[in-house]
């Protein structure tokens, strides 16, 4: 089995891209660092907006899905599970509030990442939530001629709990000797986490779940009021892409986790920038509907829904939201375009604004 040793990481160097989204990562984190003790009602309903996304995009990553009316049911506690998939969305929704609500107290142990498997597997009735999984899988791809090509085989079954207690130790000591930033430590954790793949199932989703928990410890709470998991799912090709390039020469101890380490920081990055603009959007409560919703029209380029301005513009209300938009349209300010739901709106280049 291959060794893990995080503090070699300290010895590498950065190249300028990867420096730049550190940095600015670093300055988004103080800037919005006040933001819920200021705003608690409107940081409340971002969570609420958030925990929604990322139980339904985790899930339609592994092609879990439901309607959005049932998952909203599902993740606000107000109606039970239908189906085999909407059980999957409930153990997603019980492990994000455990983060959410307990993640300094959840060491990176083996121990308790079982526990978060059992939870996630639990809804479903899995027997085999909250243990290692003991047969051998294959991450495996399926081309448009319909043969199977296995692209990577994960580390035997009799290997898997001592690869994991390897990673997490690795892990705890190198945060403690705070010589790797977070930022970069906790992407290659993760890597390493999906190569070794410890699961019979929700490999992908406790990888995920784990990337959160790690990144609140170290005080990069932005995935609580925007979702990664949603900017993931966005930009999913690229996700993918990333872990079977850093999957290469994985178990020679020679794969590179640069493409990996980049993507996420570009991931977090982008879930801070847009948490920026929505603070700025709803931050001033003293201005009308009206004119939240048409600062966030301003700050726009190219088309956007009616649903994306509500979750942009929590401070005002769904209801204000949308009479906004149609007062908005009337003045020619913005034009809406399609009909139903392809309905969008796109800034009028004529306005002036």
């Amino acid at each position: 089995m291959r060794t893990f040793n995080y503090e070699k990481l300290a010895e590498l160097h950065w190249d300028n891209e990867v420096l730049r989204h550190v940095a600015k990562i670093h300055e988004y984190k103080g800037r919005l660092a006040t933001f819920a003790d200021c705003n608690p009602k409107e940081a409340l309903r971002l969570v609420g907006i958030a925990k929604i996304q990322s139980t339904e995009y985790s899930n339609r990553l592994e092609g879990i899905v439901t309607t959005s009316t049932r998952l909203r049911q599902l993740v606000q506690q107000k109606t039970m599970p239908r189906s085999r998939s909407e059980r999957e969305i409930v153990g997603y929704r019980d492990v994000l509030n455990t983060i959410h609500e307990s993640h300094e107290y959840i060491p990176i142990r083996p121990s308790y990442i079982l526990q978060l498997q059992h939870d996630l597997m639990k809804p479903a009735g899995l027997s085999y939530g909250g243990h290692f999984r003991n047969v051998q899988n294959y991450i495996s791809e399926t081309r448009e001629d319909g043969t199977v090509v296995t692209r990577f085989t994960p580390v035997a079954p009799y290997e898997t709990k001592s690869a994991i207690e390897a990673i997490c130790a690795s892990y705890g000591r190198t945060l403690a000797m705070e010589t790797v930033d977070p930022l970069i430590l906790i992407p290659v954790f993760v890597c390493d986490f999906l190569c070794i793949h410890p699961f019979n199932d929700g490999n992908g989703r406790m990888s995920r779940l784990l990337t959160l928990l790690m990144l609140y410890q170290n005080g990069y709470d932005v995935g609580k009021y925007i979702s990664i998991e949603a900017q993931i799912a966005k930009t999913q090709d690229e996700y993918y892409e990333a872990l079977q390039s850093v999957s290469e020469a994985w178990h020679g101890e020679r794969n590179d986790v640069m493409p990996f380490i980049r993507y996420m920081l570009q991931v977090i990055l982008s879930c801070y920038v847009e948490f920026g603009s929505r603070a700025n959007v709803i931050g001033d409560a003293a201005h009308s509907a009206y004119d939240v919703v048409l600062a966030y029209v301003k700050s726009k380029v190219g088309r956007f829904r009616g649903n994306d301005a509500i979750e942009a513009c929590t401070s005002a209300g769904r209801s204000a939201v949308l009479s906004s938009l149609k007062k908005l349209t009337e003045e020619g300010i913005i034009r809406k375009e399609g009909a139903g739901r392809a309905t969008f709106y796109i800034r009028n280049d004529d306005s002036g604004y």
